[in-house]
């Protein structure tokens, strides 16, 4: 990404925001130009019909006048799929491909892949160009709910194959993937969208176990920060507020250089007012913000909290922009059968 757009603007701001509708209003224009964030993420609000998200895309980017500004989507498939039927394909749950392992891991690291590459097809046609995905949270028996079927199962090593063939399938297609939710969220007891958990075990027990998968593809492009307290290394702050956390761990231990985002910044563990969490994820070691409500005076409060992205953020996001290695023309028919084919087949046959 350059540092300065053809109008001469330095860096963007270090935020990702959210819109409203499937249009944009004046207000929402005037913001957008003004703020100049470094993208955008879509919600099932947003999305209606192929022509509507492009028109929508087209507008958003030239609020922000670069043709290339980054435009996320939550596409993991299963219960986390902003698109659908009618006009998309409903992709499973990661469980279901995870399942797959059980009779040959092989499958279903193919079975990834498929899916994540039949998921770019229709992302790079609509103008998108992020997916947040693949989830690389550990599904953890007695764990809260919110990660269960969105996690490939609850080996690491398991989960790290399938998370990095979902990468692979994702750049193939041209769109950049997203590792979630770093340092790990499948313990937490709590969704964090509703309240802050609290993960009371040993750090050599996490490293073991929920840190690996990221360690394993730490080689990213991009990744986002999970908004849970890891007691151990800094009691009652969510992750994606910690210093200990964000420098110690995700950059520290796990080895992470790629852009990293936060989680939504509207989810209810963390506290303080918009501008007050925003500054608290930069001040941490967050590279961008990760704002998604599309709610405007809360939109204005964080923008009017954070100055563009620093040089080391814009150097890592330059460096993922560059990372989707396209692959030739694909006949998504023939992969789509494979896929199918691969999901249906049974143990033996």
């Amino acid at each position: 990404m350059p540092t300065a757009d053809a109008a001469g603007r330095g860096a963007p701001r270090a935020v990702i925001f959210g819109c409203a509708e499937q249009a944009l209003g004046e207000a929402e224009r005037a913001f957008y130009r003004e703020a100049d964030p470094l993208g955008f993420i879509l919600f099932a609000r947003n999305c209606d019909s192929p022509e509507q998200i492009r028109a929508l895309i087209e507008d958003l980017r030239a609020c922000v006048g670069r043709a290339e500004a980054l435009v996320l989507i939550d596409q993991e498939g299963g219960r986390v799929a902003r698109l659908g039927p009618p006009h998309w394909r409903k992709p499973p749950a990661p469980a279901r491909i995870g399942a797959l392992a059980e009779a040959g891991l092989a499958r279903a690291v193919r079975a990834a892949w498929l899916n994540a590459r039949l998921i770019a097809a229709e992302l790079e046609a609509l103008g998108l160009n992020v997916a947040c995905t693949p989830v690389l949270d550990l599904r953890i028996p007695g764990a809260d709910a919110v990660v269960g079927d969105r996690a490939f199962g609850a080996d690491p090593d398991q989960v790290a194959r399938l998370g990095r063939a979902v990468c692979e399938g994702m750049m193939a297609g041209g769109i950049l993937p997203v590792i979630k939710h770093m340092p790990g969220h499948g313990r937490a007891h709590a969704d964090s969208h509703l309240a802050m958990p609290r993960v009371d075990t040993a750090l050599d027990e996490l490293a073991r176990t929920d840190f690996r998968p990221f360690r394993l593809l730490n080689d990213m492009p991009l990744g986002i920060t999970a908004h849970v307290s890891y007691e151990a290394i800094d009691r009652g702050t969510p992750g994606t507020s910690s210093r200990a956390v964000i420098q110690r761990l995700i950059r520290g231990q796990i080895g992470f250089d790629g852009l990293l985002m936060t989680d939504d910044l509207s989810m209810a563990a963390l506290s303080g007012s918009p501008a007050e969490r925003a500054r608290k994820a930069i001040a941490a070691g967050c590279d961008v913000v990760l704002h998604c409500n599309g709610q405007l005076d809360e939109m204005a409060e964080v923008a009017g909290a954070l100055s563009a992205m620093t040089p080391e953020a814009a150097r890592r996001c330059a460096r993922a922009s560059a990372a989707p290695n396209r692959d030739d023309a694909i006949d998504i028919d023939k992969l789509l059968s494979e896929f199918d084919n691969l999901l249906d087949a049974r143990a033996g046959s």
